[in-house]
């Protein structure tokens, strides 16, 4: 039989193919090998293999169990040699410090560095870091120098980011270039109307200051309207009767470009008891944007007159709100005189601080070297406007068109209307 075959007749002879059961029938009989073969055959097997399957001995070696892939250069190497000391390997302990400069790898040989190490990157972003705050220092030191040691820096809190520190000198002086070629005919009343006159445009404005005070608009709105006004009629001749469409058409416009939550085109027709329609007002909107060139944005003395009275409080403890409240009112007195074209918008509100200052305290020169500064206006080149802001206070002319000075006649602009200011001597200017 087959079985008979397989097994030698020859005693402690192994047989070729050894099982469980003819290990157990060998020993039986005596016919088992020494146990020191035994042990030697076991070695060869592991305890966790599978003794069912049977064993050859001229079967392949078995498969190397596969490791994770590391580096493929000198740590392989390492691998396969069988040193059992870690002091005869020549690896250092030291982690090498790769270079990040030229974003290439460095060669590592026995665990050296081919190149001498660079700066991590790490701490290049921690150099980065210390320039960027170094310049912002000579920036701020910088911004912080005033030229003139007796001359405060008004825009030296760069902190606050609606202030605009930073760029603020650049701000007023594109504003000064704009005022230049952005600004109405002085004379449009003579060279171009036909049909109105400097009195019949102040009642105008008289009437949309109450409307800004009902509709709540801002100074700005208010500022805008006047100049949307000046610079349509500058270029364009219009009959008495459509004065008004033009005055709510310009202030419609003015509140879309200035105001958060503009009126609609029927508020301003309600206001005009509908004497004007819908249609009629959106034709008008059309002329007076392409007349202006759809530029809107136009200095005005509400732009300045916040700076300046920033650099006239630059020295106070406290600001001075009784200033502002009078500044601004000086300033609104000249929308409605048709003269006051003839002088720049940064001119009348450096007069208005002039004047507002004069009014509250007679005891010292009213323009400093701050105010000099900054508005780039020495006190000669404003004694005509002051002169002629001081006659709009005492209302020298009687003026009959009272809706300004009502408006700061009120407690919440402290009264500044009934203040008046003595007689400017000479020696001011």
């Amino acid at each position: 039989m087959k079985k008979d075959k397989s097994v030698s007749s020859k005693a402690g002879e192994v047989p070729v193919r050894l099982t469980r059961a003819r290990a157990a029938a060998l020993s039986a009989t005596g016919q088992l090998p020494p146990l020191k073969d035994v042990a030697q055959e076991s070695q060869k097997h592991p305890q966790g293999a599978n003794s069912e399957r049977a064993v050859s001995d001229d079967t392949c070696l078995p498969r190397k169990k596969r490791a994770a892939l590391e580096d493929v250069t000198n740590i392989y190497q390492a691998k396969k040699t069988k040193l059992t000391k870690p002091d005869q390997l020549n690896v250092s302990t030291e982690v090498p410090s790769v270079s990040f400069e030229d974003n290439a790898p460095s060669n590592l040989i026995g665990g050296q560095t081919s190149e001498p190490s660079a700066q991590p990157l790490i701490s290049q972003a921690k150099a980065a870091s210390q320039t960027d705050a170094a310049k912002k220092d000579s920036d701020s030191k910088l911004l912080n120098a005033p030229k003139d040691p007796d001359i405060p820096n008004i825009d030296a809190d760069i902190e606050d980011p609606q202030l605009c520190s930073f760029y603020a000198a650049d701000i007023y002086d594109n504003l000064r270039v704009a005022e230049l070629s952005r600004r109405p005919h002085p004379n449009f009343m003579e060279t171009v109307q036909r049909d109105i006159t400097p009195g019949m445009r102040a009642i105008l404005i008289d009437w949309l200051v109450e409307v800004s005070e009902q509709f709540n608009l801002q100074a700005n709105t208010l500022y805008l309207t006047v100049y949307l006004i000046d610079w349509f009629l500058s270029k364009n001749s219009i009959e008495i009767k459509r004065l008004q469409l033009l005055g709510i058409t310009c202030m419609l416009i003015a509140s879309k470009y200035e105001e958060i939550n503009a009126n609609h085109i029927e508020d301003f027709c309600v206001m005009t008891d509908n004497t004007y329609t819908r249609e009629e007002v959106l034709n008008m909107e059309i002329q007076v944007l392409k007349s202006s060139a759809y530029q809107l944005s136009a200095p005005t003395t509400k732009h300045f007159l916040r700076r300046f009275l920033r650099a006239a409080q630059a020295s106070y403890q406290r600001p001075s709100v009784e200033l502002e409240y009078l500044a601004n009112y000086l300033a609104e007195l000249t929308l409605m005189n048709y003269g006051f074209l003839n002088f720049f918008p940064s001119m009348i509100a450096a007069s208005a601080v002039f004047l507002a200052r004069w009014t509250l305290d007679q005891s010292r020169h009213p323009w400093n070297p701050t105010l000099e500064h900054y508005a780039s206006y020495k006190a000669s080149d404003l004694k005509a406007t002051v002169l002629a802001l001081q006659n709009l206070q005492l209302n020298s002319d009687d003026c009959p068109y009272p809706a300004i000075r009502t408006k700061y006649r009120q407690s919440k602009f402290h009264g500044v209307a009934v203040l008046s200011s003595p007689t400017l001597p000479e020696t001011m200017f």
